[in-house]
């Protein structure tokens, strides 16, 4: 039964209804009103036309053949215009493609006008019919984009008149996202904004104008434009450019002092999804200059949909990416394995939010360190792939803590991988780090144990695939870089960096999740897949773009102080051991490195000999940690070359 305020709902929103269909109704019969009118009014001013406009020499049957003629005429228009959905469409937003309805309208009308002439057999001079059927058509045209055109002028008067209290607004792109960014502000009485210049790189179109706003030149006039037109707002509206584009013109931007907004990405676009409530504020992420990374969600979601996935560390930052990217392919089974209960339910609670009982969901605590447990969950549940995201990966806290490295990653990683292969996992994916490569920090010599783990593995189990994925470091993850600036920029400064001329590949989490997705589609067992990260980073710059788009100016507002190399850090990260080579993928932006040789019973023996070292925090297990790993050079960390 209906309560009270719901029938009260009921009643407003029938009555709401039926107000709007009324107004509607009555557009309708204006529109139909104005046609009869126009082709009555044509098809006279044609006869006056043929006479010099004077009436009386307009002979009597020609008068008498008009007035039988129009009821057919206008009817015709009238059913003509109904099929062709002119009483349709929204004439305050009229555009090229009303104007093609006009014209599709018109060229059945020129048919139908011919068939009626020969049924009626009316003799009427060969013009009439001719400059009757042209001016009908510029009349019935202009009626209708006259509204737009009005409203356009007394929407800019009201612009100009009331300049103080909108935005002066220049668009970055004369392209279909930028046509439909303008058409909205325009047309909307609710956005406070006039924009003013539009700046596009294509030199055809300097000069020409979009919508009735200018454009007014390149990349390079935009200062210029922005200081002429009293520009205090720039909207980027270019979603398919490259990413070096996007990067230098952004800067440009930011230098300007502008508010700085973007569209969506291209997928957007292409949904439809461009408008202003899409807009958002210009992140770090948009001045990586890096291109958008592309994967083959078919594949993607063919290797996930209908099987059982675990993710351990699935609370943490990549792991939690996984496991929303894993959720959306619609998995068998999802299990998310953490010893953090906090991140836990939070991705727990956001994907049951999302998916409620679609996504068949287990969370599950404990430690990758602990044997029995990690035994009896893969016995239990018995995935078909298992990506291993739990780590400790603070470099310098684990400096002081290696013992703890060697327990949680490498010993960690091995007690999975087992489990795994006695469960009879069909792929064991293990997230690795560009750290690993000729590591000076006992994490990143951890995480090389880690990819040493992965194959010998694979040389023992012939029935799970061990691969690793290896990438740099990602936006936004917990312990990285630009949390720490932000939350020193929120605190006043100064903003630190640990060297001038250090610098880092980062990618998005979502990006490197995508990859790591598709890497896995593509493992045949062994490999150690390799992320292409785009081109490196200064930190330095980092700092001082996320200064300046937080509406501060570095050295200024923002002090940038440097402290020099933290224990285990490099000037550089890579990527690619020089003994590894590089094999291809069908991703370009996916390559593979060979696996290096090595003895898996010597192997095996050291790492029990390091596993018992941990256990009794053995003061020299980064002795022992060189032993095993030749590449691992802790003496070299901040003492490489300066430039």
């Amino acid at each position: 039964m209906l309560n009270w305020s719901e029938v009260g709902v009921l009643f407003m929103s029938n009555r709401k209804n039926k107000e709007t269909s009324r107004l509607w109704m009555n557009k309708i019969l204006l529109l139909v009103f104005f046609d009869v009118l126009t082709v009555l009014a044509a098809y006279f001013m044609a006869l006056l036309l043929r006479f010099d406009f004077v009436f009386s020499s307009i002979p009597t049957e020609y008068i008498v053949a008009y007035a039988w003629s129009m009821p057919f005429w206008i009817i015709s228009t009238i059913v003509v215009f109904y099929l062709c959905r002119l009483y349709h469409s929204i004439w305050k937003l009229a555009s090229v493609a009303e104007l093609q309805m006009t014209l599709t309208a018109y060229m059945i009308l020129a048919v139908v006008y011919s068939a009626g002439m020969l049924f009626m057999d009316m003799q009427m001079p060969r013009s009439y019919y001719f400059i009757g059927y042209v001016l009908s058509f510029c009349m019935t045209t202009g009626i209708r984009f006259s509204y737009r055109l009005l409203r356009f002028y007394t929407n800019s008067h009201a612009e100009y008149r009331d300049n103080k209290e909108h935005d002066r607004v220049m668009i970055i792109g004369a392209g279909s996202a930028g046509q439909a960014l303008i058409k909205e502000m325009i047309n909307s009485k609710k956005i406070h904004t006039q924009v003013v210049c539009i700046i596009d790189d294509n030199p055809n179109k300097n000069g020409c104008v979009l919508e009735g706003i200018p454009v007014v030149g390149n990349r390079y006039d935009i200062p210029k434009m922005v200081g002429k037109y009293e520009v205090n707002r720039i909207i980027y509206a270019i979603p398919t450019v490259r990413g070096e584009d996007r990067k230098e013109i952004l800067n440009i931007c930011q230098d300007t002092g502008c508010r700085l907004q973007t569209v969506p990405g291209v997928y957007q676009l292409v949904n439809g999804e461009v408008s202003v409530s899409k807009l958002r504020n210009v992140e770090i992420t948009d001045l990586l200059g890096r291109a958008q990374v592309e994967v083959n969600m078919d594949e993607i979601f063919s290797s996930i949909k209908g099987k059982t996935l675990l993710v351990t560390g699935g609370g943490g930052s990549i792991g939690s990416e996984l496991c929303r990217q894993i959720a959306a392919a619609g998995p068998k089974q999802l299990i998310i394995f953490d010893m953090y209960e906090n991140n836990a339910y939070e991705i727990q609670q956001e994907l049951k939010h999302k998916y409620g009982s679609k996504l068949n969901l287990t969370v599950l605590i404990g430690s990758v360190r602990n044997t029995g447990r990690v035994r009896s969950v893969m016995q239990t549940y018995r995935p078909d792939v298992v990506f291993h995201a739990a780590a400790h990966k603070h470099v310098p806290l684990m400096e002081d803590s290696p013992n703890e490295a060697i327990k949680n990653n490498v010993m960690g990683t091995y007690k999975t991988a087992v489990a795994a292969a006695r469960a009879g996992v069909k792929k064991f994916v293990l997230i690795s780090t560009d750290k690993a490569v000729n590591p000076t920090n006992i994490m990143g010599a951890s995480k090389r144990l880690c990819e040493m783990v992965v194959q010998m593995m694979n040389r023992q189990c012939s029935n799970t695939d061990f691969v690793a994925v290896r990438f740099g470091n990602v936006l936004g993850s917990n312990g990285s870089v630009i949390p720490l600036f932000k939350k020193q920029i929120e605190a006043g400064g100064p903003v630190t960096v640990t060297d001038k001329n250090i610098i880092r590949y980062f990618m998005t989490i979502p990006e490197a999740v995508s990859l790591v997705l598709q890497a896995a589609h593509y493992a045949k067992g062994g490999e150690i897949f390799i992320l292409d990260m785009g081109e490196p980073v200064r930190i330095d710059d980092m700092a001082r773009n996320l200064i300046r788009l937080s509406g501060y100016t570095p050295d200024v507002d923002i002090r940038i102080e440097y402290t020099g190399l933290r224990p285990g850090e490099k000037l550089f990260e890579e990527l690619l051991m020089a003994e590894e080579g590089m094999q291809e993928t069908p991703n370009k932006l996916i390559h593979i490195g060979k696996p290096i040789e090595m003895d898996d019973t010597v192997f095996k023996k050291k790492l029990r000999q390091l596993d018992e070292a941990a256990f009794r925090e053995n003061e020299k297990i980064k002795e022992l940690v060189a032993q095993v790993v030749p590449t691992y050079h802790p003496e070299k960390a901040g003492k490489e070359e300066r430039t």
